[in-house]
């Protein structure tokens, strides 16, 4: 993001126009899935786009801070949000919990937002440092903005989803299927869109 700007109630931002597909087109093609180097080589501009220009807290989820997986290991996704945000992240109940009382945010972004961090939500489950961070922060009548990966949106999370879209201060950042003919029921944001969400 090069700029933004407000004009007649409208919001806008000024960003490098760069030829190519846009990105749920590229991960169809690498097959539905990216490697970890390369997922954080896409987020890292945008986080470090938000990080540039809001105060960005990281909030990392029980999973993320005990499971390793196809895209890293734990300690190496603390380090990175660190080194992008210079803000040690966020990972108990007890530390999430003040963000509503100090109005610590004036939006939270839960990206990548799983079908079981879905489901919690629609179902007002505050049980882990994101979910209270949500509960905490919803306090105060701000937007929560949900970047949604999940092999299930189009079958059993698509209740939670639905649910969501209804309730006052819940935004999603655009997404759609990421693998129609292999994997018909997921869907994936377009992670690029997060700071076009936010404004």
């Amino acid at each position: 993001i090069l700029d933004f700007a407000e004009e007649n109630n409208t919001d806008y931002i000024v960003m490098e126009y760069v030829r190519g597909m846009d990105l749920a087109k590229y991960i169809r093609m690498k097959g539905g899935n990216l490697a970890p180097e390369e997922t954080f080589r896409i987020l890292r501009p945008v986080m470090e786009a938000l990080a540039r220009d809001y105060r960005v807290i990281p909030i990392f989820s029980d999973n993320v801070q005990k499971t390793g997986s196809r895209f890293g290991e734990p300690a190496e996704f603390y380090e990175k949000a660190f080194q992008i945000t210079g803000i040690e992240p966020i990972c108990t109940i007890a530390d999430a919990e003040p963000i509503g009382p100090k109005k610590l945010l004036d939006a939270l972004v839960i990206a990548p937002c799983t079908g079981n961090t879905l489901a919690k939500l629609a179902h007002s489950i505050a049980d882990g440092p994101v979910t209270m961070a949500v509960k905490s922060h919803l306090r105060n009548g701000r937007p929560v903005i949900i970047a949604v990966s999940t092999n299930d949106a189009l079958g059993a999370a698509a209740e939670n989803i639905g649910k969501l879209l209804a309730r006052k201060n819940y935004y999603f950042v655009p997404f759609q299927q990421d693998d129609a003919e292999n994997k018909p029921t997921s869907m994936v944001a377009d992670f690029s869109k997060i700071p076009e969400t936010l404004i």
